[in-house]
């Protein structure tokens, strides 16, 4: 079982931003890629972005781009959300995710482990 922890939540105006972590002492952190989801109250579970194992590839979803930015540092078994310029319709709990696939990953389905997320709300 890989442990993922969130933080960096918290509640903002909007405009305002914010820094999310993942963190997790699995030593295979680096073979994996990872993803940032969300969950609005009352909606399913959406796709925010992912990243490759390397870092070297990242896709979002069309309603972050430009706002959001996925990163990893492998050697600090970290994974990154900058999130900028954010609105009220970015409120929800987002969780990172790990896939035993290398390549980025946008289906919920092919990651392995998730952690326990982390609430952002956006004041408007």
């Amino acid at each position: 079982q890989v442990q993922l922890v969130e933080s960096g939540g918290g509640l903002v105006p909007a405009g305002g931003s914010l820094r999310l972590s993942c963190t997790t002492p699995e030593r295979t952190f680096s073979v994996r890629s990872m993803g940032w989801f969300r969950q609005a109250p009352g909606k399913g579970r959406e796709f925010v972005a992912a990243i490759s194992r390397s870092g070297g590839s990242t896709t979002y979803a069309d309603s972050v781009k430009g706002r959001f930015t996925i990163s990893r540092d492998n050697a600090k078994n970290t994974l990154y959300l900058q999130l900028d310029t954010l609105k009220p319709e970015d409120t929800a709990v987002y969780y990172c995710a790990a896939s035993n696939l290398g390549w980025t990953v946008v289906a919920a389905g092919l990651y392995n482990y998730w952690g326990q997320g982390t609430q952002v709300t956006v004041s408007s």
